[in-house]
């Protein structure tokens, strides 16, 4: 009888954990190189690193629509870390319609959104795009967009850094410079600009017309 129990025991710790694995396997299958949609340029294996989760490293990918899974797999969003802060965003972006591509770089503090549209109405789409972003991302993080597919390639640049890098916050601000120059959507709230900085987080006051939808 003892050894029966034994073996009954092994059997079902044995089909726990196929299960597990199963699931697992089921879970990653959409991480796998064969999705089409999402473009890593560091890591051609993988369209993303699930595993970057370093107090350093910055989280950057970029996402194309596929308009045959374009709500497929919107459920799966982890614990946040800024490389699948970054999937996430790109990925929710995708869906939004008239966006055909966003890239997202996720800093320590900014959001970078450079994507393609061709959205008659540029400041609604910036609007959903920057909103999008608000949703995953804590609520002390400034959001920019921009619809000048060009961004794409320096926000790319920009990936490859992490905190530690020399310059890296000049280069981010001078990126984000460029980027206000594209709509940037309405503001957060009264207290917010439409990148969701306060009064005082600005290099300048802002004005009336900032403070107003």
């Amino acid at each position: 009888m003892v050894k029966k129990s034994i073996l009954g025991i092994a059997l079902i710790t044995s089909i726990l954990t196929i299960g597990c694995q199963n699931k697992n396997t089921a879970e990653n299958e959409n991480l796998s190189p064969n999705n089409p949609d999402a473009i890593n340029v560091n890591e051609p294996n993988h369209y993303y690193n699930p595993n970057n989760n370093s107090g350093t490293n910055y989280g950057y990918v970029r996402y194309t629509k596929n308009t045959n899974e374009q709500n497929s797999n919107m459920n799966q969003v982890g614990t946040f870390n800024r490389e699948e802060a970054a999937d996430n965003i790109s990925k929710l972006s995708t869906a939004i319609p008239n966006i055909k591509q966003a890239a997202t770089l996720v800093t320590d503090k900014d959001v970078l959104i450079a994507y393609k549209t061709d959205a008659k109405n540029r400041n609604n789409a910036a609007d959903q795009v920057k909103r999008t972003a608000m949703s995953v991302v804590p609520r002390y993080y400034h959001v920019y967009v921009s619809d000048n597919p060009k961004h794409m390639d320096q926000i790319e640049n920009i990936s490859e850094m992490n905190t530690q890098t020399n310059d890296a916050r000049k280069r981010i601000d001078a990126v984000i410079q460029q980027m206000l120059k594209s709509p940037q959507g309405r503001k957060m709230n009264g207290g917010e600009d439409a990148n969701g900085r306060e009064k005082n987080e600005l290099n300048e006051p802002m004005t009336d017309k900032d403070m107003v939808e």
